[in-house]
């Protein structure tokens, strides 16, 4: 399935225009509404698994999303995401605590953020789950193929908290 992409250009302090695209996002894919296992029950904090190996990296989007009445949990390297996760283990998958939303960075030893999506978006428990991958590399190449394999949204790092209010209102929209 061809995924919709919207060009957007955004002004970075006065460097000139970068050129960002993203999928026109709904969560559930694309059907405008979640599964009742993705919604974020109404007065629960949305819970966040952050996957980013650079600590500095990892620490403020953490405390971005707190910031913003988040539960967050974070992981250094994809690998730790799939065991918390508990991908690919068949009897284990689904028992860890609901995570709404997954935000990974693109580029990690090991394991990259595009290879833990393609696994998520595998598993029967957490394919619902919205896919958020984070980058300090805008290639458009790259972007499109994130966003082809389901990815919700990619984002250039550094985060910032208008990039939070984005997130934010694509958890809210899964509550409806």
């Amino acid at each position: 399935m061809k995924s919709q992409l919207s060009n957007h250009l955004t002004k970075k302090g006065g460097q000139g225009y970068y050129l960002t695209l993203h999928r026109m996002l709904s969560c559930g894919g694309g059907s405008g509404h979640c599964s009742k296992d993705m919604a974020v029950e109404l007065g629960d904090e949305p819970h966040v698994l952050v996957v980013d190996d650079s600590l500095i990296d990892r620490k403020l989007v953490e405390r971005l999303l707190k910031n913003s009445s988040c539960k967050v949990t974070t992981a250094e390297n994809a690998l730790r995401a799939v065991e918390y996760l508990r991908l690919g283990n068949d009897t284990l998958e689904g028992t860890v605590s609901e995570v709404n939303m997954i935000i990974t960075d693109y580029c990690m030893p090991g394991m990259t953020g595009y290879e833990l999506l393609k696994k998520i978006k595998e598993s029967s428990v957490l394919k619902e789950v919205p896919v958020v991958i984070m980058s300090s590399e805008n290639i458009p190449t790259r972007i499109s193929q994130c966003l082809e394999e389901g990815a919700k949204m990619f984002m250039l790092k550094p985060l910032k908290r208008s990039d939070v209010k984005q997130l934010k209102w694509h958890l809210m929209k899964c509550r409806n």
